[in-house]
């Protein structure tokens, strides 16, 4: 196991977090917000017509994040989507600890810089509790994704869960680690 600490990781004990206690006007540094985990999700609706959909989508989830995705399944059954409960839905991953911060690194630094047309990040997905939610419509823009090996081209939904209590503290600790917002 790799026991070097990952560069967010570092950047985020030693400077963002006595810059976000300083600007927020906290008063203990363990009331500073953090991001707790971020999940990847995609939507398997495809497959119900081709079962092979859903085994390349399992492929590209496990490539980008570097772990197992988990299959969700209906948990009841929508006629109007022909749907039924049990059937498989979508895949996702929830990253947490060095996982985590690699792949933060990586979605700010490689992946959306490589976004088509990418004008920054929206202020306006942040829900109450200063969660955040990117929807990529591209997956080909993670660099461990070769286009000349892409079949079908599917989109994915991030949530960066984090303890803040605010979309406006969201906002500060996301800006912080360098998320490139609109302007």
């Amino acid at each position: 196991m790799n026991t070097q600490h990952p560069r967010l990781r570092t950047l985020y004990q030693e400077t963002i977090r006595h810059k976000l206690k300083e600007s927020l006007k906290l008063k203990n540094i363990m009331a500073v917000p953090r991001v707790s985990k971020i999940t990847v999700n995609i939507g398997l609706g495809a497959s119900k017509k081709d079962p092979k959909i859903a085994e390349i989508a399992l492929r590209t989830l496990e490539r980008i994040t570097g772990q197992k995705p988990v299959m969700t399944k209906a948990k009841k059954s929508i006629s109007g989507f022909k749907i039924r409960e049990g059937m498989a839905i979508g895949a996702m991953v929830t990253l947490r600890g060095n996982r985590m911060y690699d792949f933060m690194d990586k979605l700010v630094n490689l992946t959306l810089p490589r976004v088509r047309d990418f004008s920054g990040l929206s202020t306006g997905s942040f829900d109450a509790q200063g969660n955040y939610n990117i929807g990529i419509k591209e997956h080909v823009v993670f660099p461990e994704i070769r286009s000349d090996e892409v079949e079908k081209i599917h989109g994915l939904q991030i949530t960066i869960s984090t303890t803040t209590t605010s979309a406006m503290q969201g906002f500060a600790l996301l800006e912080a680690f360098g998320f490139p917002f609109k302007k």
